[in-house]
């Protein structure tokens, strides 16, 4: 809470209009597929990611690297899997992350990336 004066500010969130464009930090609850062969990554494999708060502006990451995202609603979004980001049969962390966007003030938050999840190309 902020104390402005005789003005109190509960903490800025992104139902607050003081806290300008501010995003919601993603959440990452599963993936459509936990286990895939290395062959469908080579021709290119659609993973689909559920979870909350996606805006258009969220992009799916493996191991940190973006990837091309196209946000299906605020709880699913999909990324192309192919060999340019995976190399080979392993163990793979998939997050989203959502740029921050102008917060007004100081104390709001916005954006951020989400815990990992493993997905393992066999």
């Amino acid at each position: 809470m902020l104390v402005l004066g005789m003005m109190v500010l509960q903490a800025c969130n992104t139902l607050n209009p003081a806290c300008g464009s501010a995003r919601p930090r993603p959440i990452i609850g599963s993936l459509s597929a936990t286990t895939v062969a290395f062959a469908e990554v080579q021709q290119g494999f659609a993973l689909d990611v559920y979870g909350a708060q996606f805006v258009s502006s969220s992009l799916g990451m493996v191991n940190g690297t973006a990837l091309a995202t196209t946000v299906i609603s605020s709880t699913q979004l999909q990324v192309t899997l192919d060999s340019s980001v995976i190399s080979g049969p392993g163990a793979e962390n998939v997050t989203v992350n959502t740029p921050s966007g102008t917060t007004g003030n100081l104390g709001c938050t916005s954006g951020g990336t989400t815990s990992a999840l493993v997905l393992t190309i066999t």
